[in-house]
């Protein structure tokens, strides 16, 4: 039983296998209330949202739990990649998104000024307030609530006793299998080639998600794209793309983004930090970063 909609900024689909037709479409119809229920906490694009509320009035009280998990999740990747990872940078996304507007770089005392409201340790969280401390600042999820979505669609796959199924939010998801019983597959984007694939992925039961230059561009040559560099200011360089193999949608999704920051050496450092979890990077090079036990088809493994 499969479902499609728009959602979270993309196409998300929901493929469910269970003997019971009518079972499988409410266990997707109750993941697709949560993919609503995340958007309505965290969506930059829905005015009455509470992120919007945070960025409007500096102050959220009686935050939802949601929203208190995600961005305390994303405070702990920040302290560990040194602030590479901060979900304060939507200043400067604004910046960089008005200037390709006017079809120009930002100067540099336009970054230097914006810089000065991006600092993930002026952001404070507790179970009852939200507040961001310095005047202008705004958050974004953007590189971490898509996989926070595919977690909550997850869970609600499973308190409706789905066993089987494939999540796409913009990040992938699965349990179990096939009917086939074979494992779920999947195709990694190649970031220069738009009909070609870097690697196919048996899913193993972990999440799968993916940063790349090419997704959100400044410029036609993607030396100017969305993943900026909280300390530069700029765009950063390196990696083309970075795919993360993780337990939960949550921490595969910001990895993704504080990894492809960081650069490959870097990068690749912070994820073996976290248990069971894996990288595949495609350098701006060309050069592949994989590390062991990233997961890869049958097919590939065998050189198929």
């Amino acid at each position: 039983f499969t479902t499609s909609a728009a959602a979270l900024g993309t196409k998300v689909e929901i493929t469910a296998v269970h003997f019971s037709q009518q079972q499988a479409a409410a266990g997707v119809k109750a993941a697709f209330a949560e993919l609503d229920l995340v958007e309505e906490v965290m969506s930059l694009y829905r005015p009455h949202s509470q992120l919007c509320q945070l960025n409007r009035e500096g102050v959220l009280r009686q935050p939802h739990p949601y929203l208190v998990e995600v961005l305390t999740a994303a405070q702990e990747l920040a302290e560990r990649s040194g602030g590479k990872f901060d979900v304060t940078v939507q200043p400067l996304w604004k910046l960089h998104e008005s200037a390709a507007r006017q079809n120009r770089s930002p100067s540099a005392s336009e970054i230097s000024t914006v810089r000065d409201l991006v600092d993930w340790r002026h952001l404070e969280i507790a179970k009852g307030l939200i507040r961001l401390n310095r005047p202008g600042m705004a958050v974004t999820l953007n590189g971490i609530a898509q996989g926070y979505a595919a977690d909550r669609a997850k869970a609600a796959l499973l308190n409706h006793g789905i066993e089987h199924a494939l999540i796409n939010t913009g990040e992938l998801d699965s349990l179990g299998s096939k009917t086939t019983g074979q494992p779920w597959r999947v195709g990694i984007q190649h970031p220069r080639q738009e009909d070609a694939y870097i690697a196919i992925a048996d899913l193993d039961g972990r999440c799968l998600a993916t940063s790349g230059d090419y997704a959100t561009t400044f410029a036609s040559d993607r030396e100017r794209h969305h993943l900026l560099d909280p300390t530069t200011g700029t765009s950063a360089a390196g990696f083309a793309s970075v795919s993360i193999a993780a337990p939960s949608g949550l921490l595969a999704d910001g990895l993704s983004t504080a990894a492809f920051v960081l650069g490959p050496a870097e990068g690749e450092r912070l994820v073996k930090h976290f248990p069971g979890t894996d990288l595949l990077g495609m350098l701006q090079n060309g050069r592949l970063l994989r590390t062991s036990g990233f997961p890869s088809s049958r097919d590939e493994e065998a050189g198929v």
